[in-house]
């Protein structure tokens, strides 16, 4: 063990009360190193000349006119990325394969700080203007064609710098199937468009340089236990509360029903065969299906809840749920497309 990782041992009381500067942490020892080595060679074979400059800090942040963006601490080592799974439920990039789609993504908006992207005329036509203000919220269009499917909750309809991170990360992503994914959708402009403009830099210096950081973690004095305070003050899980009902009326307590089967276990396991059953009934993409997937499981786990009738009844039960949940997105979605 590090010296600098003394503290992995200790339980989350304990940890809690330590400083971020406490922690010792880097990048190099990291398990994040190879995901950053696998990005590199994903801009490489692209032929980007671009590399954004990395840092840990307390969450993913990307800032304005910086050509580089901020990794949150407990990537950087899993007794870390334990406590923020048992406060938060959640782990954001917590696998390989979601860490590498948020990499993409924060290196499109570090590109686009690179080469001063969006002063571009045809860059604003096809986003528009990056200096619309950030919305506190928005509905997304679950079933809208006008933009692509990459990080949760329809992120890139909330302002046009995501838009424009996400279809980036889409193009960028390896043996990517863009052109034939997004044939007969709206957004197919929008990746034609990256994939030009792209074309056109990549081989280009980029004119800002910088190495600066932001809120690096070795500066921060405040402890994990204040940080967590204030992220647990504004985590909002009113979307996740709208079920609870229907899901109390599938399956039963954990506190009554000792030694039953998890609910979100057993979700998970019958994940894949529902997800097929779903997309293929709905005709709905299978993105609004994951979505759905992921929230009825980590709401199971939030309310500890337990299967308490047979499997199989439980398994059709769980199917007409979700199918339910699905349609309610889409009815409260501003456009109604399908496959």
């Amino acid at each position: 063990m590090s010296p600098f990782t003394w503290w992995a041992k200790l339980d989350d009381e304990a940890l809690l009360d330590l400083r971020f500067n406490d922690l010792g942490l880097t990048l190099a020892e990291s398990p994040l190193q190879p995901a950053l080595d696998r990005l590199q060679r994903e801009l490489e074979r692209r032929g980007c000349r671009f590399r954004p400059h990395v840092w840990l800090s307390v969450e993913w942040f990307c800032p304005d006119g910086i050509p580089g963006f901020a990794i949150p601490f407990y990537l950087a080592h899993p007794r870390l990325a334990a406590l923020e799974r048992r406060l938060m439920h959640e782990v954001e990039g917590g696998n390989a394969r979601w860490l590498q789609r948020i990499l993409r993504h924060e290196t499109g908006h570090a590109i686009d700080n690179a080469y001063r992207l969006r002063r571009r005329k045809r860059w604003r036509q096809v986003f528009g203007p990056a200096s619309r203000p950030y919305p506190l919220r928005y509905a997304p269009r679950t079933t809208s064609r006008n933009y692509v499917m990459h990080l949760g909750h329809w992120y890139a309809q909330s302002h046009p710098s995501e838009d424009f991170a996400e279809t980036f990360a889409v193009w960028l992503a390896p043996n990517s199937t863009w052109r034939t994914d997004y044939e007969t959708w709206i957004a197919l402009r929008k990746l034609r468009y990256v994939d030009d403009l792209l074309t056109e830099i990549r081989a280009e210096r980029p004119p800002v340089r910088g190495m600066k950081q932001i809120e690096p973690l070795e500066a921060n004095r405040s402890t994990l236990r204040e940080h967590y305070a204030e992220k647990l003050r504004y985590s909002d899980r009113s979307e996740t509360h709208r079920y609870d009902a229907r899901l109390k009326r599938v399956f039963a307590p954990q506190a009554k029903n000792a030694g039953r089967p998890a609910a979100a276990t057993f979700i998970r396991q019958v994940r894949p065969e529902l997800q097929r059953l779903l997309v293929r009934r709905s005709r709905l993409h299978p993105y609004l299906v994951h979505h759905v997937m992921r929230l009825v499981i980590r709401r199971s786990k939030d309310l500890e809840l337990c299967v308490d009738q047979s499997l199989r009844v439980t398994k059709r039960e769980v199917f007409a749920l979700l199918e339910r949940i699905l349609f309610d997105f889409v009815r409260r979605g501003r456009e109604r497309y399908a496959l």
